[in-house]
């Protein structure tokens, strides 16, 4: 009896060391994070704005991670192919995704069923106003004129969107505001949105400050801006509240990681964004691509989500659509 006492005296003091003895071990790999590449998936095509802004968002935090991010671009289905891969990742912290605004309306439409809360927030990275433009030699020259030929010819000046997306809720807004109907054709994008916007395939399109060279060579047209006031870098380009059109649009890019990520690995991802918009080359190149740095860290970053996914759900339900 005494020797069964003795044994179990001696199994509790071994399992208890072990224990003791695992907790450094625990540590040590969370304090190693990342000891390996990190995928950033970017749910549009190379070239976008998107991916254009977020790969110098990356470059950056690489730096600070101390290991290489790795862009993977999983395209279709208006971006939701990219954000279900995106919530069905392992939640290592080895896997982030690159998110904005379409995260609600994509879900809102019903074209998706991924929201915001599938995902840990990281950090808000920047934040771009949106501008209508048109082919270069359309026959617009400002946003009344195509406002009042739209409502002399419903459903026939074709808008290029990303349906269900931002570039879709932007000219939707737009129609909302001015009563006006827009024809629209899918594009998975922005570059093979603009690219149809450039050769005349489309009349008009979302956009923004990344494409003012393309203005001032004559391939597109601005003609109206969705910010509160008017844009040092043209200042030529009304808003639309100056043109009768109440309406004011960004996009806000932003970072998620799946559900369950560890809190060590979310910390070390916040902290590399945090540096990065603060990095010289990111300054520099937000403002070539006319986009504003709008650094939230993630508990600021949740409470943004949260009240975007509220305006869009709203926004939705005025444009007439219903989530089923």
């Amino acid at each position: 009896m005494k020797s069964a006492k003795f044994s179990a005296f001696i199994l509790n003091l071994f399992l208890g060391s072990g224990y003791f003895l695992a907790q450094p071990i625990i540590s040590d790999a969370a304090s190693a994070y990342p000891d390996r590449p990190v995928k950033m998936i970017i749910p549009w095509a190379a070239g976008g704005d998107t991916d254009v802004i977020k790969r110098v968002v990356a470059n950056a935090m690489e730096k600070h991670l101390g290991q290489p991010m790795v862009v993977a671009n999983i395209t279709g289905a208006s971006g939701t192919r990219g954000a279900a891969e995106a919530r069905k990742s392992a939640p290592d912290g080895y896997t982030i995704y690159s998110t904005h605004d379409y995260i609600h309306t994509t879900y809102y439409t019903g074209v998706s069923d991924v929201s915001y809360r599938d995902f840990e927030p990281v950090c808000l990275a920047t934040s771009t106003p949106a501008i209508f433009a048109v082919y270069g030699k359309s026959k617009w020259k400002t946003m009344k004129e195509l406002v009042d030929d739209a409502k002399k010819r419903p459903e026939e000046i074709k808008v290029g969107a990303t349906l269900g997306s931002t570039s879709h809720f932007f000219p939707a807004m737009i129609e909302h505001a001015a009563k006006i109907k827009f024809k629209y054709v899918s594009y998975e994008g922005t570059a093979p949105r603009m690219t149809a916007l450039m050769g005349g395939h489309i009349d008009g399109a979302e956009t923004n400050l990344t494409q003012v060279d393309k203005e001032k060579s004559g391939q597109l047209k601005f003609l109206a801006i969705a910010t509160p006031k008017r844009e040092p870098e043209v200042p030529n380009l009304p808003t639309l509240k100056e043109v009768g059109i109440d309406v004011l649009y960004a996009v806000n890019r932003g970072i998620v990681a799946p559900k369950g990520t560890p809190e060590a690995a979310l910390a070390k991802l916040e902290d590399a964004c945090a540096k990065a918009s603060k990095d010289p080359s990111v300054v520099k190149a937000m403002k070539k691509h006319g986009t504003v740095i709008e650094f939230l860290g993630r508990k600021a970053y949740a409470d943004f989500l949260r009240k975007n996914d509220k305006e869009n759900a709203d926004l939705a339900q005025a444009l007439g659509y219903k989530r089923k």
